[in-house]
């Protein structure tokens, strides 16, 4: 099976070109910016030249905060980008895997979501994101729309600089002062794991649609942090805050934790955040 991977220096993508990478019945293209750019259809004729079975578009524009300032930006990427990579998709006949996010719903809920639970973002990354996913479901049959959240990987989010585990223990490092909201609620993901999970997935070949795939359980920003110091072993003194204290341009859904309903039912089981976290901190080689 041929897979390309658009993004495939990101923070998921080049987990996904391990994984994939390391079976012998997948083939794996990963394509960068270098090769092509989701918002102009011309330069996604490579994806004709090179007919994948699979494409997996992992482009986006992840600054939640900028996104609100500048939604041209967010839209080109998340939503004509999808666009773009779905016309080809369908011309090629390949199946057309677009990544998407918890920042669908508007978090008021008060308990996990899962696939069937209606979405209604409430900034603009998110609005971006879910006309994202509608254009993935109307112009390409063979689809599958993954919706990931509060994603963290070896390699960082280049478009915010790292990622949120990375960036609490540089800070723990260098000895600053560490405030996270506790009252914002999701489902902390690592990338290997998404990787892993979709690999088994395109292996089942299971019906077209939407799946959430998030590590099991959820929590808040700071009992994630809590968690990291803990897993480590260091003495830190983490505070609590709420989500008004900050004065962020975006809102943020309070609760946006996911649930993997369609996967269970596929017996698809992901292992929960702390297991995870901990694998991270290893291979990082912090413990």
């Amino acid at each position: 099976m041929r897979v390309a991977i658009i993004g495939a220096n990101g923070q998921l993508g080049s987990d996904l070109v391990e994984v994939f990478g390391s079976d012998s019945s997948f083939e794996v293209v990963p394509l960068t910016h270098s090769d092509l750019d989701v918002t102009i259809l011309d330069t996604l004729e490579v994806l004709k030249k090179l007919k994948p079975d699979v494409i997996i578009n992992t482009a986006a524009y992840v600054r939640v905060d900028d996104a609100e300032l500048y939604p041209e930006k967010a839209f080109q990427v998340n939503a004509i980008g999808a666009l773009n990579v779905a016309r080809v998709a369908e011309e090629i006949d390949a199946v057309n895997v677009y990544i998407s996010t918890d920042y669908v719903f508007d978090g008021s809920k008060g308990e996990p979501y899962t696939e069937e639970d209606i979405p209604n973002p409430i900034n603009v990354y998110g609005l971006s994101k879910y006309a994202g996913e509608i254009f993935t479901k109307n112009y390409s049959r063979k689809h599958y729309i993954i919706r990931v959240a509060s994603l963290y990987g070896k390699a960082g989010a280049s478009g915010k600089g790292g990622n949120f585990v990375e960036f609490m223990v540089q800070k723990a490092k260098r000895g600053e002062e560490i405030r996270v909201v506790d009252d914002q609620f999701m489902s902390p993901t690592y990338t290997k794991d998404v990787a892993r999970t979709l690999k088994k997935l395109l292996e089942l070949k299971p019906e077209f649609g939407v799946y959430h795939m998030v590590n099991d359980g959820f929590c808040s920003w700071y009992e994630f942090t809590k968690a990291i110091f803990e897993i480590l072993g260091w003495e830190v003194d983490v505070r609590p805050i709420k989500s008004d204290e900050l004065k962020r341009l975006a809102k943020r859904p309070r609760f946006s934790a996911l649930r993997n309903k369609r996967l269970e039912g596929l017996g698809l089981k992901m292992r929960p955040w702390r297991s995870a976290l901990k694998e991270y901190l290893r291979e990082k080689g912090y413990i």
